[in-house]
């Protein structure tokens, strides 16, 4: 059986609903929160402020010492010493001493060139290796010079040392300070460098051989000028008259000795040559600055004396005569082997002389 017809106008199917998804942007920058830029400034920021306070840990907990040697090691490279092709009034020199000058105080200024270089041993210096020997009789006329002119070029030479050391104090940040306790004056033993303690600078520690660090530099400074110079050098040690400690085993005397010695090796550090050390000295309080306060700070002191080379007419034949350099010993020479003869001469007699009798000594 057939199905039944639909009724009319309703043979077509219902429309299907549409679903209409609707999607919501909301505004602002991409990302909100959720962006990583300000992660990068922020982590920067960490890292400054963790190396700043890394820095400050560092400057509190190491020493000077330390501290010089760190910035040796990121200094750059030393110059060469030797003449290059630059030119200038200084001919590619450098005026001072070779090597970064970041451990030492400031450079010694131009006037230390006018000085001249000690004298050097058999094998010479190096501007005068491959010369031929026999300019050597050619010497320049200080070899006919007086001893008038010596003395008075000698002179000269040390007022321009005197000169160069002020003037390089003054111009050194760190040693300005240890202007007015350096005294350098001309006597008719040779120039005289003593550095005093005045005030508050001092060079030791109280009862200690140890320098300061100041003190250390000013004395290599005062070094590196001398190495200039080719004269003997004499060191010495003063200290006030206070006493030490009851029951100490250390006195006056073995400090200024140990003081002096100190200051000889730091000269030696400076330039001078060792050899031209010709006395280090200990004086306790025997020789006070200010005589009227033997514990006054100005008694502790170091002499530096630059012993001339030509005496002047005005010093004391003794004190020039303790403070030349003592010759080398003349090598010794061999000693003939013994003979077999007798010691006595042919005509002394055979005979040996009757024993003395012993005389009784009451006991």
């Amino acid at each position: 059986m057939p199905p039944p017809a639909s009724p009319p106008g309703k043979n077509k199917e219902a429309p299907t609903p549409t679903v209409v998804i609707i999607r919501k942007k909301r505004g602002g920058h991409a990302g909100g929160h959720h962006g990583g830029a300000w992660k990068v400034a922020y982590a920067d920021f960490v890292t400054a402020m963790m190396s700043f306070f890394l820095l400050l840990w560092l400057l509190s907990v190491t020493t000077s010492e330390n501290r010089r040697g760190i910035a040796d090691y990121f200094a750059p490279a030393a110059v060469s010493f030797t003449e290059s092709g630059a030119g200038g009034m200084f001919g590619g020199r450098t005026v001072s001493s070779p090597g970064a000058r970041m451990s030492d105080s400031s450079p010694i200024s131009a006037a230390e060139q006018t000085l001249p270089r000690p004298s050097e041993g058999e094998e010479g210096s190096e501007d005068s290796k491959g010369k031929n020997p026999d300019a050597a009789d050619n010497a320049g006329p200080e070899e006919h010079l007086t001893d008038a002119q010596k003395l008075e070029r000698e002179t000269t030479l040390f007022k321009e040392a005197a000169d160069v050391l002020n003037t390089a104090i003054q111009e050194s940040a760190e040693l300005r300070e240890f202007a007015e306790n350096l005294s350098i004056k001309q006597t008719p033993e040779g120039l005289k460098i003593d550095i005093t303690d005045q005030g508050k600078l001092s060079m030791f520690a109280s009862g200690s051989a140890m320098p300061y660090e100041k003190a250390r530099d000013l004395l290599r400074l005062v070094g590196r000028v001398l190495a200039r110079l080719p004269n003997a050098i004499a060191v010495t040690g003063h200290t006030d008259s206070a006493p030490f400690s009851a029951g100490s085993r250390r006195d006056n005397w073995g400090l200024s000795a140990d003081r002096a010695n100190v200051s000889r090796q730091e000269l030696v550090v400076g330039g001078v040559a060792d050899k031209r050390i010709a006395r280090v000295v200990g004086l306790a309080d025997r020789e006070p600055q200010i005589p009227e306060d033997p514990r006054d700070g100005r008694n502790r002191r170091i002499s530096i004396l630059v012993l001339r080379q030509v005496a002047s007419p005005d010093s004391d034949p003794l004190t020039a005569e303790a403070l030349k350099i003592p010759a080398a010993p003349a090598p010794s020479t061999p000693k003939a082997a013994p003979s077999s003869a007798p010691a006595h001469p042919a005509s002394a007699p055979a005979t040996a002389p009757a024993p003395v009798k012993p005389t009784s000594s009451g006991t």
